[in-house]
This record gives structure tokens, C-alpha cells and sequence, in this order.
């Protein structure tokens, strides 16, 4: 059963350097995140074995792994997009100033937004999400890929602090890593995805 595949790169795996480097843009766009792809698929295979076979001793375990790989899958997707070559700078037009009204100012939302991704224990990730209930923004950290993530928020800005995503480069340097990646991140798409979020009522999300 294959319903998830591996998107390419919207860019060549050097293009973010020196911010993020080549090698470790190849080995974290095809060795792990289709690793996450292939993980989606392998449970969604065997959730429709058990159904078949009517035994489903083994279903919380797989889906537990389907939660974290397709997780994994749709963060990763999200996070490519969200970065680019010609990125880095601050948001404009709604965005801006929706963040200036949650946050207080850019700089702030900066200050917490890397706060709370460095401070993400063991492998995860920062996030910037739109809650419609409470019509705001809000910073968030995710555990692996799904865990801690409140329900109903639609993702905009993600950054992927596992060691993989800049070890090559940072080592544990992981805040260095943080300060680098604010140059590739590409506004456009960020601001693009809270115009979609915006105009979506409910606990819809990508």
C-alpha cells in the first residue's frame, strides 16, 4: 500500500549554504525523511493485513508508528517549504502583524520561537501555529514529531531541531544552528500558509 511518497527538494540541496549544508540536506531529504514516508506506508500495510486477517493483537503499537511517521512526513514537507535560498529577513502584511499583536514585535516572537525550539528536549521541533478557536498565533514545541502538539492548530512555521537536521555542520551546537536557519526562512510561504489558515474554520488541518 503506498498513499504516501517523497515530494523533491523546491530547490538544489545546496542552495541554503552556508546556512544549512549540502550533505546534510541530502541525507535529511532522502535518507530521512523517506524514511518517515516508507515508515507511513509499512503501517498503513499492516493495519490493512489485520483488518483482513480480523486480529488486531499488535494495533495500538502500529498505530502508534503510523502517528509518528506520517507526523514526520507532513512536518518535513512543511519545513522544506518553509525554507528557501533567498530567505531570511522579517515577515510583511498580515503576518507581521498578527505576530506584532500576539508577540509584542518581531523580535520578541523571534526570542521565543528559538527559545522554545532549543529548549525541546531530546528530538523535535519549534513551531509556529494559527489556532482558530483562539485567533491567534501561537509557539509551541513538538516531542518526535506529534507529541505535545495541541489539537486543531494549523502548523506555519516549522523547525526541525533532531540532530540529524544540523549535526554535520553544528555538532551539538544546536542554538547556533537555530540563529543560522532565521536566514533561509521564506516568509512568503509562512505568510501564504496563515492566509490559508485563516480563512478555514473548525479543527481542519494540512
Amino acid at each position: 500500500m503506498t498513499v504516501y511518497t517523497l515530494p523533491e527538494l523546491p530547490y538544489a540541496y545546496d542552495a541554503l549554504e552556508p546556512y544549512i549544508d549540502e550533505q546534510t540536506m541530502r541525507l535529511h531529504h532522502d535518507k530521512h525523511h523517506l524514511g518517515y514516508v516508507n515508515g507511513a506506508n509499512t503501517a498503513l500495510d499492516k493495519l490493512a493485513k489485520a483488518r483482513e486477517a480480523g486480529d488486531f493483537a499488535a494495533v495500538k503499537a502500529v498505530s502508534r508508528d503510523l502517528a509518528f511517521h506520517v507526523a514526520g512526513h507532513i512536518n518535513h514537507v512543511i519545513f522544506w517549504e518553509n525554507m528557501g535560498p533567498n530567505g531570511g529577513g522579517t515577515p510583511s502584511g498580515d503576518l507581521a502583524q498578527q505576530i506584532n499583536k500576539d508577540f509584542g514585535s518581531f523580535d520578541k516572537f523571534k526570542g521565543h520561537f528559538s527559545a522554545a525550539s532549543a529548549q525541546a528536549e531530546g528530538s523535535g521541533w519549534g513551531i509556529l501555529g494559527w489556532c482558530p478557536q483562539a485567533e491567534q498565533l501561537l509557539v509551541f514545541q513538538a516531542e518526535n514529531h506529534q507529541n505535545f502538539s495541541p489539537r486543531g492548530v494549523r502548523p506555519l512555521l516549522l523547525l526541525d531541531v533532531w540532530e540529524h537536521a544540523y549535526y554535520l555542520r553544528y555538532q551539538n551546537r544546536r542554538a547556533e544552528y537555530i540563529e543560522s536557519w532565521w536566514n533561509v526562512v521564506n516568509w512568503e510561504n509562512v505568510a501564504q500558509r496563515f492566509a490559508d489558515a485563516t480563512t478555514i474554520k473548525g479543527y481542519e488541518t494540512r
